[in-house]
């Protein structure tokens, strides 16, 4: 099964701490995420997935 769209953060959760303000944002495998276009490459990989069992995990 395809993936499921991921949800967007809720920025108002006062107990979590988001993702951003712990790793450092300069670093190199962040700059290259950034710079990947997810919603192509999911396109490109949905011909992949099957209708049955169970749904994978975002590419992201």
């Amino acid at each position: 099964m395809r993936p499921k769209q991921q949800q967007k953060a809720r920025q108002d959760d006062l107990f979590r701490t988001r993702l951003d303000q712990i790793i450092n944002m300069k670093h190199a495998l962040v700059a290259l995420a950034n710079k990947i276009d997810w919603d192509w490459l999911d396109e490109q990989l949905a011909g992949c997935f099957s209708d049955r069992g169970r749904p994978a995990e975002p590419a992201r």
